[in-house]
């Protein structure tokens, strides 16, 4: 099965705080979130998954419609599709749902970087470098709405120049910075990563209030435990097996780089990476009508 609905955490919103109702691809090990505005029925989705079979190259949108019913189901209105970062583990589905639903596709503003490297790797001029064809691109500590709730971006460098953390009330949607606290954090060694950013972001991100829900982007099960995707900056800051309080920079920095010299590339990285610099849209068909993705050869 797919996709697992995280009932749990749903919850009813008190006091200005968010109504979230999670979902999670287990091909890709992601999990994706829904902001909901209880009070006037707008909703922001963070991080979709478009299912996508590299052998074939076929795409489908089994995930995506579940997504997309349960927001007609529910008569929400879809304002936002929000990216953390340029996913390279799996296929943005943001284009497909704004299709469907509407909304605006936004990311943070350093994209644009990420662009320049990723159209220079696969020699592609069409792979914009300007932040096009995403609608919108945040700066570090703009606010925006989803509906009556007030939502801030932070900056979070480290796994890619572009990461962003979205903080909506008690809530956080940190992308792929952080792990649960028994797997640690993001890996570093992506072009734009920097570790030293890293743990200055996730410290960052430790400052929030003790309390407030960290809503993870990926959880792969250590142990063979269930699925999880939510913790709390408290749980984070004592028990993160990676960075935990009293681990210093270079201590983390020693580790991180120790670790992601042993780490291979995911497997979705040289697809994912041309449609996600693209907010989830497919390069532009060629004379014979379809779209085609490069694979660079001996260049990485």
């Amino acid at each position: 099965m797919e996709t697992m609905q995280d009932e749990a955490q749903q919850g009813v919103a008190q006091g200005g705080q968010p109504r979230v109702r999670s979902w999670f691809h287990a091909p890709t090990n992601t999990a994706c979130h829904l902001i909901i505005d209880p009070h006037t029925g707008r909703s922001a989705l963070v991080d979709s998954v478009l299912d996508f079979d590299y052998a074939s190259g076929r795409t489908r949108t089994t995930f995506a419609d579940e997504i997309i019913a349960f927001v007609r189901g529910e008569g929400l209105q879809l304002d936002w599709l929000l990216e953390t970062h340029a996913h390279a583990d799996h296929l943005s589905a943001a284009a497909y749902i704004q299709r469907q639903l509407g909304g605006r596709i936004a990311i943070g503003e350093h994209i644009r970087e990420v662009q320049h490297v990723f159209a220079e790797l696969f020699h592609d001029p069409a792979i914009p470098r300007d932040g096009r064809p995403f609608d919108h691109l945040f700066r570090d500590g703009e606010e925006f709405a989803v509906g009556s709730l007030r939502a801030r971006v932070m900056h979070t460098p480290g796994h890619t120049p572009a990461c962003v953390v979205y903080v909506v009330g008690d809530c956080a949607f940190v992308g792929d910075t952080l792990f649960m606290p028994d797997y640690g954090t993001a890996r570093c060694d992506f072009p734009g990563g920097d570790a030293h950013q890293l743990y200055a972001s996730v410290r960052r991100i430790f400052e929030l209030p003790p309390d407030t829900r960290l809503y993870l982007c990926h959880d792969y099960m250590p142990g063979g435990r269930e699925p999880r995707w939510v913790c709390t900056v408290r749980e984070q800051r004592q028990a993160n097996v990676q960075i935990h309080d009293g681990v210093g920079e270079e201590e983390f920095v020693a580790f991180r780089k120790r670790r992601d010299a042993t780490l291979g590339m995911p497997a979705l990285i040289m697809p994912s990476i041309q449609v996600n610099v693209r907010g989830g849209h497919m390069p532009a068909p060629e004379a014979n009508g379809i779209s085609y993705l490069k694979v660079p050869i001996d260049a990485v």
